[in-house]
């Protein structure tokens, strides 16, 4: 294995403890949470890398910051700290906290989107592709193709494709697209980076066809670290000057605050364009859903926190370790011969669940398999990033099938040691060595109309 592993950039003052139960212990588990990773209880896990969503761990500054914010109901210095770190790193004039990135999109997407409109996306996470139906819309993805092959190494694999797009645009027609979003990194495609010249170029049709580019931005940070690695106009930027560039070819984003700035809690929205009518329609969908624009339902501490962890998380030292950790995990794999998304993304390691079962269908969930033997081999909870999470066809009912069969390992910042990697790495070694005998997977018993995989209930495959 040619990759070290790269020291943190930080001591640990805190600890929180974790149990390990037995392997019996755990399949009863797993059993009573109807086989899904969402209804295990946390304490019931030893590494949980079900998301890195919420789940970082937050420095001695983020924690001091909690003790001065401010709680005022409207106006608070915490809101205007946000607000200026906000436009510092973004270069946008209007900053509009919310509680999260859902919630961004719940404020945003219905001021463009309608029933027979269209959203067309790098590629759409669940959520937020979950908030172009809800808005009455429909979402396309439009990935370049290198993506839909694991194995094939590249280092843009989230890109845009770019002719695809336009070809979209003109069979809809620009009137009918009410949205492009550009996701960086584009987590469902694996944490895969969107370069500097894709983003440009995707801005330059957009503003072609007079329509609007927003940016989920939930990993903005990681991105700009990939770009500063693998593209030459950006090698000799910094990670800020490399973000600010970025942004200024979208016209809004919407961002999970969750992820890369390292906060428990939060979100945001920015508008370049400090003139655009749009503020308005923003500021007045928050009050309705969040709470005064000042506070977009956060508490000032968690404001306080959030303009914080803004910067560290931009931080070079600390990209470098955290892509690092991404880059030691994938290296083990590569010795052991599993498949994964490759190159590895920025916030996790999406291992090819379809390589691993080839035998086992689409529909029966290979992803989730692999999600549930982790957690039953060594207690690790992981999430299915495949079909069982694309669900259905909103129009016809029909299973959809996904162009990946992704089971994630997310990995929250600043949690995790290069042991508990060492015992991800074994865990999947030790599956593969038995995955023939694994000859069935799931069947869905019970599934809500939307984002059916947090709460669906499922039962192994018997014949």
């Amino acid at each position: 294995m040619a990759v070290k592993y790269i020291p943190e950039p930080f001591r640990i003052k805190m600890v929180e403890r974790i149990k390990m139960l037995t392997r019996e212990e755990r399949i009863e588990k797993i059993k009573e949470a109807k086989y899904n990773m969402f209804g295990l209880r946390g304490e019931d896990v030893y590494i949980d890398l079900l998301t890195d969503s919420g789940t970082n761990a937050m420095s001695d500054d983020q924690w001091s910051g909690v003790m001065k914010g401010d709680e005022a109901y409207a106006g608070s210095s915490s809101y205007y700290k946000l607000f200026d770190a906000g436009k510092d790193i973004f270069g946008y004039d209007f900053i509009q906290p919310v509680h999260q990135g859902r919630a961004a999109e719940k404020v945003l997407f219905p001021i463009f989107l309608s029933k027979g409109k269209f959203a067309i996306s790098n590629m759409f996470f669940d959520t937020t592709r979950a908030h172009v139906e809800l808005a009455g819309a429909r979402a396309i993805d439009c990935v370049v193709e290198e993506a839909k092959n694991p194995s094939v190494r590249a280092p843009f694999k989230g890109n845009m494709d770019v002719v695809k797009l336009e070809k979209l645009i003109n069979e809809l027609g620009a009137e009918n697209v009410g949205l492009v979003v550009m996701t960086i990194t584009n987590n469902s495609a694996g944490g895969q980076p969107v370069s500097m010249a894709n983003m440009r170029e995707v801005s330059e049709i957009c503003k072609r066809y007079n329509i609007p580019l927003n940016i989920d931005a939930a990993r903005y940070a990681e991105n700009a670290f990939f770009l500063k690695q693998r593209e030459e106009e950006c090698k000799d930027m910094s990670i800020k000057e490399i973000v600010n560039k970025i942004f200024s070819y979208g016209d809004m984003f919407t961002m999970s605050a969750k992820k890369d700035t390292i906060v428990n809690i939060g979100g945001l929205i920015g508008i370049k364009d400090g003139n655009s009518p749009m503020i308005l329609k923003v500021k007045a969908n928050c009050i309705s859903f969040e709470g005064f624009f000042t506070y977009g339902g956060l508490s000032g501490r968690d404001l306080e926190a959030l303009a914080i962890g803004l910067y560290e998380g931009i931080d070079e030292n600390f990209l470098r370790y955290r892509i690092g950790q991404m880059e030691y995990l994938a290296a083990k794999l590569d010795d052991a011969g599993i498949a994964y998304q490759s190159p590895v993304g920025g916030h996790g390691v999406f291992v090819d669940a379809a390589a691993f079962f080839p035998h086992i269908p689409y529909n029966e969930f290979p992803a989730q398999v692999l999600a549930i033997e982790l957690y039953k081999e060594a207690g690790i909870r992981t999430c299915d990033i495949g079909s069982f999470m694309l669900g259905n066809d909103p129009d016809t009912g029909v299973q959809l099938h996904s162009e990946f069969e992704f089971t994630r390992f997310a990995i929250p910042r600043r949690v995790y040691t290069q042991a508990h990697i060492d015992i991800m790495a074994d865990a999947l070694i030790a599956i593969k060595q038995r995955a023939s005998e694994i000859e069935h997977g799931y069947r869905i018993t019970w599934e809500p109309p939307i984002l059916r995989h947090f709460q669906a209930s499922l039962e192994p495959i018997e014949y």
